[in-house]
């Protein structure tokens, strides 16, 4: 499962972001910030696509970049969410 929500998420931020269907254009631990992937507007867009996306619910307080900055650490904070979310 792990592996499908940060294949999805990688495709996300490959076409929406990037601009590319080049798998190869993105390590899933390089940062969105440091590399000027996604600026702060983008992040916003990032919260609305793992909500609906993964049906969770994104607080205010986990707007941070270790949730939010590179596929591996959004796919491990979407992970985290859903167990915490169904217990």
């Amino acid at each position: 499962m792990d592996t499908d929500i940060r294949r999805t998420i990688h495709r996300y931020i490959l076409e929406n972001f990037l601009f590319t269907d080049d798998d190869e254009a993105l390590d899933d631990e390089a940062s969105f910030l440091e590399e000027g992937i996604v600026d702060s507007t983008g992040i916003l867009e990032l919260v609305m696509f793992v909500e609906e996306t993964f049906g969770i619910t994104v607080e205010d307080e986990e707007l941070l970049p270790e949730n939010f900055d590179s596929v591996a650490q959004l796919a491990d904070y979407v992970l985290r969410k859903r167990k915490e979310e169904r217990t």
